[in-house]
């Protein structure tokens, strides 16, 4: 989801910093919602182990460039189901950050564009988990066709807005929508493997329930249903 350099050329980069603040408002709101119900302690380490895995996503695990964009495997509904919307997004945006700052320099300009792609769709994954998951069920109970939903919910809202700015920044010719297509049919890749590696991992928690359902450093639906 690195939008490809010169994709959208400095005249119109402009309208990125505008989505990247809405986007970071949104952050902050919930931010300071998951502070409150928890405390600051909990929710800084959280948020720096979300950093750290999403570097290491971003660096060490297989990606590749396809037509306006590059293929990652971001696992955002994984970090969101472990850490929690807040944690979760704070990691995306410093994880991101981090990587343009210190290994891929050439990035820091569509850092906007890439954060908003990444933001957005979780904000939108976690309104989805509200609606579709019953309030009876803690996260380690969810089934394959629950965080299927719930990965193509994140990885459509990715794909949704890697083709906005596409099109936003070169228009609608055969050879961008030819290299849209090619970037979108890659990310099915992605929502192939991340639902298995969501159930792999709320397996792994539900075995060490024992261990872990008490830990704040983790979402508290990951072990428990909502309170009526």
């Amino acid at each position: 989801m690195h939008i490809e350099p010169g994709i959208v050329d400095s005249a119109k980069i402009g309208l990125s910093y505008v989505t990247a603040a809405v986007a970071i408002m949104g952050v902050a709101k919930s931010s300071f919602s998951n502070i409150k119900k928890t405390n600051p302690l909990s929710f800084l380490v959280k948020s720096v182990a979300t950093t750290a895995l999403v570097f290491t996503f971003f660096q060490v695990l297989p990606h590749y460039s396809v037509g306006v964009s590059e293929v990652h495997f971001i696992l955002g509904s994984t970090l969101f189901l472990l850490f929690g919307l807040a944690p979760a997004s704070i990691g995306l945006a410093l994880g991101l950050l981090i990587q343009g700052v210190f290994f891929a320099q050439i990035d820091l300009p569509q850092y906007g564009m890439n954060i908003t792609t990444l933001l957005v769709p979780l904000m939108a994954l976690s309104y989805v988990a509200d609606k579709a998951i019953t309030k009876d069920t803690p996260y380690i109970k969810l089934k394959y066709a629950q965080v299927l939903k719930l990965s193509l919910v994140y990885q459509a809202g990715i794909v949704g807005w890697v083709t906005f700015w596409a099109i936003y920044g070169q228009g609608v010719g055969v050879e961008n929508l030819l290299n849209i297509l090619s970037f979108g049919g890659a990310y099915m890749l992605v929502v192939l493997i991340e639902p298995l590696v969501d159930l792999g991992v709320l397996a792994a928690a539900k075995y060490l329930t024992g261990k872990l359902k008490e830990s704040s450093f983790l979402e508290k639906r990951l072990y428990n249903a909502i309170q009526a």
